[in-house]
């Protein structure tokens, strides 16, 4: 990194995003694979039940989308940034616990909304940090490291619950009963990993401004740039995202089971780690710009071939080719974005960051969620993920080639 080592506080910035992968990996894993179990024990239907899981995510992103800008300013205003990231990442933590006490899967689904709310508010604190806890320069890898020891930190937790539940039967468990530990079990590893950060975090950025967020939408609107990126952000970034939070209950419709997708899923947080961090060391040697468009392109093919998905091999693939790409397109559009915008109001700009991203993903899993009741299909719930990808990338690449004719003609003008 440039010659240097890892400061603390770099290291502490880190090490969250150990705590709150392991989360986000029961998202993908374990809370949709139980709560299609507690459907269908109470018959409902899986593609019904994926439809319900699509709508829980999607209500969740609506909320997101009006609370994060406010948490935001809140944080670059007032100097609270620290208070509000403990309060939201406690109530994450507290709201996992909670996901092992229900057997009805609605109020599993109601519980899971609270979970995600305040991890998603707790990903604006905590992504706005990046101004305080590094340099400009250095950026797109402590970015980039944050996501790739998520991914192998994470696992930590999942293997000691998917050795819980998989050998449920012999120490006297249910596998749902065993899958609940699983929350337990993240619950505190959230807690814990969360500490140093707490303790260590100090804003230096602060907004002395009174400003809102209608003075914030303008202020992107006048900034091309920016305005440009978070519009390709939205799709490309939504489809993503919809991709992971999909990806176990899409693979029960296929008829993939439950332990195949485990593993698979075991393997891309594994395979993700040195990805990650392979990707953030060629951000000295490229242009950021160019490894997300590659990254992009990449998430475009997969989810097509997502669409022939039938059986066990398949899945695993699209696992490992998952794993290539996703920590690059995550980590280098949060560092992408952080160097573009005005540090001293990183908590606003990052609330409006996670609407066009966590919060759009809204339209990436209704859109599914949609597609597929209307068809019961969920291939065609897939294909318009696809879609979306696709058009992310072209206008991300548009952006960039009509910035490099501009830039032509100034050399060109230049030169006569």
């Amino acid at each position: 990194m440039n010659g240097k080592k890892l400061t603390s506080l770099e290291k502490s910035w880190i090490l969250y995003d150990v705590g709150n992968s392991a989360f986000i990996l029961l998202v993908s894993t374990i809370i949709p694979i139980l709560f299609k179990n507690l459907a269908s024990q109470a018959g409902v239907a899986n593609a019904q039940s994926t439809v319900y899981y699509s709508y829980a995510a999607s209500i969740t992103t609506i909320i997101v989308a009006i609370l994060g800008p406010i948490f935001g300013k809140m944080g670059d205003r007032h100097s609270t940034r620290k208070k509000h990231f403990i309060i939201s990442f406690v109530a994450g933590a507290i709201a996992c616990l909670c996901l092992s006490i229900t057997n009805s899967y609605l109020v599993f689904l109601g519980i899971f909304i609270l979970a995600k709310v305040a991890y998603s508010i707790s990903l604006i604190h905590y992504d706005s940090m990046l101004m305080d806890v590094t340099d400009k320069d250095r950026m797109d890898e402590i970015s980039s490291q944050g996501f790739a020891w998520g991914y192998i930190g994470s696992c930590i937790p999942f293997v000691i619950s998917l050795m819980i539940i998989l050998l449920s039967d012999k120490i006297g468990l249910t596998m749902n009963n065993a899958m609940k530990l699983s929350f337990i079990i993240c619950g505190i590893w959230w807690i814990v990993s969360s500490i140093p950060l707490s303790r260590q975090y100090n804003q230096r950025c602060v907004n002395s401004e009174d400003t809102n967020i209608i003075k914030v939408l303008k202020e992107i609107k006048n900034n091309k740039k920016v305005l440009k990126f978070l519009i390709a952000f939205f799709f490309y970034i939504d489809g993503v995202y919809t991709i992971i939070e999909m990806a176990t209950s899409y693979g029960k419709d296929v008829g993939i089971d439950d332990n195949s997708m485990l593993l698979a899923l075991l393997l891309t947080q594994i395979i993700a780690f040195p990805f990650a961090l392979i990707f953030g060391k060629l951000s000295k040697k490229y242009k950021t710009d160019n490894l997300i468009s590659i990254a992009v392109g990449a998430y475009f093919i997969i989810a097509l071939f997502a669409l022939s998905l039938d059986c066990a091999w398949k899945f695993w693939l699209l696992a490992i080719c998952v794993a290539i790409f996703q920590g690059a397109v995550q980590a280098l559009s949060r560092s992408y974005y952080a160097r573009i915008i005005p540090q001293e109001k990183a908590g606003e700009y990052f609330g409006i960051y996670d609407i066009f991203g966590k919060g759009a993903s809204f339209f990436g899993t209704m859109l599914m969620g949609i597609a597929t009741h209307i068809t019961g299909n969920s291939r065609v719930g897939v294909f318009m993920i696809a879609l979306m990808i696709f058009i992310g990338f072209c206008i991300f690449n548009g952006g960039r080639i009509r910035e490099s004719e501009k830039n032509k003609e100034v050399i060109t003008d230049t030169t006569f």
